[in-house]
């Protein structure tokens, strides 16, 4: 892929399409691509917080361990971001993420993660609408299995 198609790709994510393009290319030349095949784990709670993914194509459920069990507590797709929560946290993975299909994800690192956020306004508010967003739905999702 050539680096306008993966600057375009990177435009796509609403997290990075406000960004100066020169930190677009940044972005493009210091994450990685990866690909996972249905069934994979691409992080289990606990492993240390080292990059943010996004989700380029495919789905990848979210679930936290318990006593009883895993308990899914989120399904992810397309232009989703994946492990931001323990990168800003500063603690260790709170979930793990499995690939339900198969799936293709940027990888970025923890450092240039945080640079991005920190160095543009836009991009910081996207990624609290984001958290917000995964808040609320997690508390939804509790109020329902309450007794």
């Amino acid at each position: 892929m050539s680096l306008e198609q993966e600057v375009e790709l990177i435009r796509q994510f609403p997290i990075f399409s406000k960004i100066q393009p020169a930190m677009q290319k940044l972005l493009c030349f210091s994450s990685e691509r990866l690909t996972y095949e249905a069934g994979q784990v691409m992080f289990r709670a606990g492993d240390a917080a080292d990059a943010a993914y996004i989700v380029i194509e495919g789905r990848v459920d979210i679930t936290v361990p318990t006593s009883t069990g895993a308990i899914l507590v989120n399904s992810l797709q397309r232009n989703d971001i994946i492990g931001e929560i323990a990168i800003f946290g500063d603690v260790p993975r709170t979930a793990t993420a499995t690939a339900v299909t198969r799936m293709e994800a940027l990888r970025i690192s923890k450092d240039m993660f945080t640079n991005v956020i920190r160095e543009n306004p836009d991009a910081a508010l996207e990624l609290i609408k984001i958290l917000a967003a995964r808040l609320a739905n997690t508390t939804a999702q509790l109020s329902r299995r309450a007794p």
